[in-house]
């Protein structure tokens, strides 16, 4: 996810600890102890991305693709983290340390909100189809939610609105309501939200801020979770909404798949979810050939739903956009077909693409100018964040401090 979210998220989770718990005797610790969670929330939700700071350490884009979600994306270098993160919050913040000395519902708010943050954190990147391998190092291989989109802004409202809501001066209340209202109109109006999905989310906004305000009459007035806990509650259904879709998807790719290419065996579908709408969705299958001797990528476009939201009305500037031969429920992209040789020799003679391929889903090579992409960012010959010039590194020396993640296509390289 990105860290607007993760920050939102982080925040959010360290008001209602703090709004579940009784006050601090003393008014002075319970303002530290809620400006305490709140630091605490928004840092361990961000903590685990400290190794973007590392991805210098191998060239581009093995750096960004091999060492981001890296180890600080498992659950042992989420310990580390918190013990970094609790430690530096006593030995930093003194009037934070007054409140932890004397206060074991404080010590207690803070390893709590700390670890919901950083196994969130986690969680909500393992939802999207970069992935997480969360269990090193007794586990190296990739795991892929292929959910949620890696910009959600259905946790911006779930959780930013309560936030918002709770803010004192009403000027700068409504400034922050009316920030977010602006962001996801510009954000439609660019073509990456349908009007529909606005329409929900302003809804779901309005109803949340409702909650907050009405809560203010009930007993614990302005210390009330009631808003956040249901900003919570709305995001999990949500998640649960896109679990079923996602099925759904799955099947119809498969289907599609078989009618189209009886002869292939599917091995992969790499599904890439839209931002606030459980019905479209983008794919890249990975399948081998008949003979067991070729790979075949193909992207395309999917809605689950044709009758209410055919697969041309999906946002364009996401995936592209469906071509006139589309049918309401699938438009077909692009497609490409290489022999399995080629792609275990390059991996056996050139150590950069043997790295690359840790990290390779949709493996697409391009031999006529020596490029390597992974398909599930674009089409086969494309240039973005995957793509690898590897017959312009065959001559130079193998990278050092390559990570020994699972390569997520072992099925197609032979190592099973």
């Amino acid at each position: 996810m990105d860290n607007l979210t993760h920050s939102v998220v982080g925040l959010g989770i360290g008001a209602l600890v703090d709004r579940s718990l009784p006050d601090e005797p003393d008014t002075e610790h319970q303002r530290v102890r809620t400006r305490m969670l709140l630091v605490i929330g928004a840092l361990a939700s961000n903590f685990p991305d400290l190794d973007l700071i590392t991805t210098r350490l191998l060239e581009p884009p093995l750096g960004y693709l091999l060492l981001h979600r890296g180890h600080t994306h498992t659950l042992v270098g989420a310990l580390l983290e918190l013990i970094v993160l609790l430690a530096g919050t006593w030995l930093l913040w003194p009037r934070a340390r007054a409140v932890l000395r004397v206060s074991a519902r404080a010590r207690g708010a803070a390893l709590v909100t700390a670890c919901i943050g950083l196994l969130l954190h986690i969680g909500m990147d393992g939802m999207n189809v970069y992935g997480v391998h969360p269990f090193w190092p007794f586990d190296p291989s990739w795991y892929y939610g292929d959910l949620i989109f890696i910009v959600e802004p259905v946790f911006w409202i779930g959780f930013g609105v309560p936030l918002a809501a709770m803010v004192r001066r009403r000027g700068l209340r409504l400034g922050l309501f009316a920030l977010m209202a602006l962001v996801l109109l510009g954000v439609t109006f660019a073509g990456f939200l349908q009007w529909g999905s606005l329409a929900g989310l302003l809804a779901l906004g309005v109803t949340l801020a409702t909650i907050e305000r009405r809560a203010r009459h009930r007993p614990r007035g302005a210390r009330s979770r009631l808003a956040l806990a249901a900003g919570l509650a709305l995001s999990i259904a949500y998640v649960g909404v896109q679990a079923a879709a996602l099925q759904q998807a799955r099947t119809a790719v498969a289907s599609e798949l078989r009618r189209i290419a009886p002869g292939e065996r599917l091995l992969d579908t790499a599904l890439s979810a839209y931002p606030a709408n459980p019905l479209c969705w983008s794919f890249v299958t990975v399948a081998s050939g008949a003979d067991d001797a070729s790979v075949h990528l193909r992207r395309g476009l999917l809605s689950i739903a044709p009758g209410v939201d055919a697969v041309k009305a999906c946002p364009a500037a996401l995936a592209g956009a469906a071509g006139p031969d589309a049918t309401p429920r699938i438009a077909w992209q692009s497609a490409q077909s290489e022999a399995l040789a080629t792609l275990r020799t390059l991996r056996q003679t050139n150590c950069h693409v043997d790295a690359w391929l840790r990290f390779a889903r949709a493996p697409a090579l391009t031999p006529a100018d020596g490029t390597a992409t992974d398909a599930r960012w674009g089409p086969p010959g494309s240039y973005n964040f995957s793509t690898l010039s590897y017959a312009d590194l065959a001559s130079l020396p193998c990278p050092h401090a390559v990570p020994g993640w699972g390569y997520p296509r072992a099925d197609l390289l032979g190592l099973h």
